[in-house]
């Protein structure tokens, strides 16, 4: 029996997270005035670094969130931030020559990696198209679908199918495939991939288009076969072109968020076999996070292999992730009419672990990360950084609010 009292509890917290620290701390104290666009990099304790590079990714991950608040509070502030966005993602990223979004620019506006990064590709249009859902702004859209069809111009692979990681401004070939220095060098990746399906799925809300339906459906059934283990149920995370895995690494929160996104995508192109694959495989990826990669405090574990855990740090986004990953799995057994209590009871506390650990009460947003054993990061650590975004954990207390009213 659903306590409702304690949804309705989780819910209040959920947006009163949202709406009185996540979305005012990025309005207030990110904006470069001087410069343009958004500041690189701010420390915990808020110092600012003005000399820190500026990515298109951060630009889209704020750009979305706001449009995204905007069209489910209607505050004003919220679609001012909005414009502020998108008017730095197209004045500082867009390439006017070759189309798509350049990778990063110095502080000032220099451009430092013209190169056209897959991943962040995907990013501007989830953003550009949640804009223009919010807005009817037609120049976003039709940017949007832009980079829609560069990326199956030059991303997509007819052979093997799915999408290539990274080329040079003009979209030529690269040897360095890399999103970050921490990542494998290898032509496919679970992230990426995860990502342009997420892309996708937002696109097709607001163009339905056969084409793009055809391709989220195929990249759905992509991620299904190819990407997530029909033995382990979690994704591999590095592929050659014909899809040999190249890694054997575990990622919890790509699992659990991964988990949610395929139902959300099934949901979106309207085939009710896929949808039916969807929800039977996220109930399956979720038992498995479940299972190997949750503390006893609540929190998601980072990452291990095979042999075990590899990094036990509990970051701000597999914990936002998994509060979302979690609920889903539970609205999915209650649909399914099987017992999903862990789950729920999962969720709730992934929110608790949140509240306590990684909430800043002083200075407000979360902290990227603490230890397995609660030690957190040190103040000049950043809370805003070329990665560091309210993407995740904005994103994750709208689906959370959404997500716990359709259930009370």
């Amino acid at each position: 029996m659903i306590d409702k009292h304690t949804l309705q509890t989780y819910l209040a917290k959920a947006e009163t997270e949202l709406r009185e620290n996540i979305l005012p701390f990025w309005m207030k104290y990110t904006l470069d005035r001087e410069l343009g666009g958004f500041y690189g990099e701010i420390s915990n304790d808020l110092v600012i670094n003005k000399a820190a590079t500026k990515g298109a990714l951060l630009t889209a991950r704020i750009l979305w969130t706001y449009a995204a608040a905007y069209r489910r509070y209607r505050i004003p502030e919220y679609l001012e931030m909005a414009h502020y966005a998108y008017d730095a993602l197209i004045k500082f990223f867009w390439d006017v020559e070759y189309g798509g979004l350049y990778w990063e620019i110095a502080a000032g506006g220099t451009l430092l990696k013209p190169r056209k990064q897959i991943y962040g590709q995907a990013f501007g249009i989830y953003a550009l198209a949640e804009y223009y859902a919010a807005t009817g702004m037609a120049a976003a859209l039709e940017k949007a679908i832009a980079i829609f069809r560069a990326m199956e111009t030059y991303s997509y692979d007819p052979v093997h199918q799915g999408y290539f990681e990274a080329y040079t401004r003009a979209w030529e070939p690269v040897k360095d495939l890399r999103l970050s220095d921490k990542d494998m060098n290898e032509v496919k990746s679970q992230n990426t991939l995860l990502h342009i399906m997420e892309a996708y799925t937002n696109l097709l809300r607001v163009w339905d288009d056969n084409e793009l339906r055809h391709q989220l459906a195929e990249l759905l059934n992509v991620m299904m076969t190819r990407v997530i283990s029909p033995t382990t149920y979690h994704t591999i995370l590095f592929f050659d072109a014909d899809w040999t895995p190249k890694s054997d690494h575990i990622s919890y929160g790509h699992d659990i968020e991964a988990s949610w996104l395929l139902v959300e995508a099934a949901e979106v192109v309207g085939d009710a076999d896929l949808l039916a694959r969807a929800r039977a495989l996220a109930l399956k990826m979720a038992q498995a996070v479940y299972d190997e990669g949750v503390d006893p405090d609540g929190a998601v574990l980072y990452e291990a292999d095979p042999h075990g855990f590899t990094h036990t740090g509990k970051e701000w986004w597999p914990q936002a992730e998994a509060a979302v990953g979690f609920l889903n799995a539970y609205q999915l057994s209650v649909h399914q009419e099987t017992d999903g209590g862990h789950f729920l009871a999962a969720a709730l506390r992934s929110w608790d672990f949140i509240e306590t650990y990684l909430v800043d009460r002083e200075h407000g947003e979360w902290f990227r990360y603490v230890t397995r054993d609660h030690v957190l990061e040190s103040a000049d650590a950043a809370k805003v950084s070329f990665w560091k975004c309210p993407y995740h954990n904005g994103r994750a207390c709208m689906e959370l609010t959404a997500r716990l009213k359709s259930l009370l």
